[in-house]
């Protein structure tokens, strides 16, 4: 697909080669990382790449949605708050997308019925096809076009991930936008990917075709024809069952791909170019060192030191999307101190009864960790497990709600200020240690917080977070966040030892703090998390990691 004749410039869309990928059968099959291992196998090729999420729902964005109903909502630079799925992206591909890079119905229908009012469509009755699906594709293709990854250049190719499973009502407005795409941009210049799942059953283990034959029927049907099936299983694909599914689904037995469990995410794409994928795609996946450097960083994954255990004191820990970058932060920070990470997972609603067995996991653990969170409920819990990491000097890294309980702690019980809190959770407290940002809007949840990259600039000349940030005057981490330290108290709590160390550029707004004579003792009010990348760790993570191995900081 991706090869062919050299043809003079036409405009970026006639230049762009896209892959979508689709899913049938069930949810939660791995389309995110397929498209993101297919990512890095185009920038393997010597590709300029960019990334597409399509969410079928109305919200306009993630940010108003529980982590519990969509997993965590992951910050953009650009402040947008979008799908888990484009941190898959930025990860693997080592890309920086925008809010525009995750599409919506809510935006769609938004931006149509905008013009509507301002009456662009000139007294035209607005339909979903044509003027649903027009906007959708060039969407898409003015999108396609922004560089992503660092160069300014115009991207050669971009994969586009359909939410959702082929069949459901709500994304049939895509999957008609996208069959008509394959007619604007030529065929030859998109690869439809499928993802599906091929079950065991039986006493013999038979994996079964029927569910995949009929997922890809309905997509035939609908009028896309997959050219790479990807089939989810346990185990490697048997030839009889790769030949069989060939057969029924229209395609060539080497395209159709196994992608069964391995040892690590990182060979995903490297058990996918085994197969032959970069030939369905007509790519030279040699063409760099780039996977070349995926097999390193796969073997070693599977060979890392002794075990290091960080407890991760949370509220949202029956479902662990709702960390999933926290998580990435970690064990790329593990991958940098050669240890073999454990989450011990810990409900902060059961740290306040003192008898729970989740304090002996947390007296156990090398490292402690705070995320982020909004509400009152588990907030006892964690301000107890951030003054058992100060009084104990095990380990901490407190990440934005982190960072503010743990000075809600040392208000109370350093400073004595009795009934110390956040106004988030007690609009009465005495002594307010965290308020309200003044800017921020008080009738409106939606995009209101402050959002995306914004610079924290270090106070001191020395410290522990400067020194793992490679000595900078300043670094631009991803925020999002309605509450701040009280800056009334600052100067209170530096002088008993709790310092910020970096601040935003007023000087006002603490971003870091660390705690004097305390192995790592370290709160930010940003998200690291939303920038580490495998072969880069985020470098409060890395301290944390460092810290709970024993090392120096």
């Amino acid at each position: 697909m991706l090869k062919g004749e050299a043809r003079p410039p036409q405009s970026p869309l006639k230049d762009m080669k896209y892959v979508v990928v689709s899913g049938g059968v069930l949810s939660g099959l791995g389309k995110g990382v397929t498209a993101s291992s297919i990512g890095v196998l185009l920038k393997s090729a010597g590709l300029r790449v960019t990334a597409v999420k399509i969410d079928p729902y109305l919200n306009s964005d993630a940010g108003t949605m529980s982590p519990f109903e969509h997993g965590e909502v992951f910050v953009l630079d650009d402040g947008g708050e979008a799908d888990l799925d484009l941190g898959n992206y930025e990860r693997f591909c080592g890309l920086d997308l925008y809010k525009d890079n995750n599409i919506t119905t809510g935006k769609i229908y938004s931006q149509v019925i905008e013009a509507e009012r301002r009456g662009d469509y000139l007294g035209k009755t607005v339909q979903v096809i044509p003027h649903i699906t027009d906007a959708i594709q060039d969407w898409i293709e003015r999108i396609s076009a922004v560089s992503a990854d660092g160069s300014g250049e115009t991207p050669e190719a971009c994969v586009i991930e359909l939410g959702g499973t082929v069949g459901d009502i709500e994304s049939s407005p895509f999957i008609e936008a996208l069959r008509q795409f394959q007619f604007r941009v030529g065929r030859e210049n998109i690869c439809f990917v499928h993802v599906s799942l091929v079950p065991v059953m039986g006493p013999v283990g038979e994996q079964k075709t029927k569910p995949t034959q009929h997922t890809v029927k309905e997509l035939r049907g609908l009028g896309i024809t997959p050219d790479v099936i990807v089939c989810r299983a346990e185990a490697p694909l048997a030839k009889e069952t790769r030949e069989k599914l060939a057969a029924f689904c229209h395609v060539s037995p080497n395209a159709v791909m196994s992608a069964h469990d391995v040892s690590n995410i990182y060979r995903v794409p490297l058990l996918l170019r085994d197969q032959g994928i970069c030939d369905a795609l007509d790519i030279d996946c040699n063409a760099t060192d780039l996977m070349s450097r995926w097999e390193d960083m796969a073997d070693r994954v599977d060979n890392l030191g002794d075990d290091v255990h960080i407890a991760m004191v949370g509220k949202y820990t029956g479902l662990s999307d709702s960390y999933l970058s926290v998580i990435k932060g970690l064990e790329h920070a593990s991958y940098a101190v050669n240890r073999t990470l454990v989450i011990d997972w810990i409900e902060a609603e059961n740290l306040v009864d003192t008898t729970h067995s989740d304090w002996d996991v947390l007296r156990n653990a090398h490292g402690i960790l705070v995320p982020g969170g909004f509400g009152v409920r588990g907030i006892e819990g964690k301000i107890l497990a951030a003054e058992y990491a100060r009084t104990n000097q095990v380990p901490y890294l407190g990440i934005c709600l982190g960072l503010q309980v743990a000075t809600i702690e040392f208000c109370r019980n350093v400073l004595d200020l009795e009934g110390a809190n956040s106004t988030e959770f007690d609009e009465n407290t005495p002594n307010p240690a965290v308020v309200f940002m003044p800017e921020i809007s008080k009738t409106h949840l939606g995009g209101t917080m402050r959002l995306g990259s914004r610079p924290t600039i270090f106070q001191v000349d020395d410290c522990m977070t400067k020194r793992l940030y490679g000595g900078v005057s300043q670094v631009d981490e991803r925020h999002r966040h309605r509450y701040e330290v009280n800056p009334d108290l600052i100067e209170k709590i530096e002088s008993a030892g709790l310092v910020y160390v970096g601040k935003d550029e007023t000087g006002q707004r603490c971003e870091i703090f660390e705690l004097r004579g305390h192995p790592y003792y370290v709160g930010v009010q940003y998200h690291p998390e939303f920038k580490s990348r495998p072969e880069k760790p985020s470098p409060p993570f890395l301290g944390l990691l460092k810290a709970a191995s024993g090392e120096t900081v």
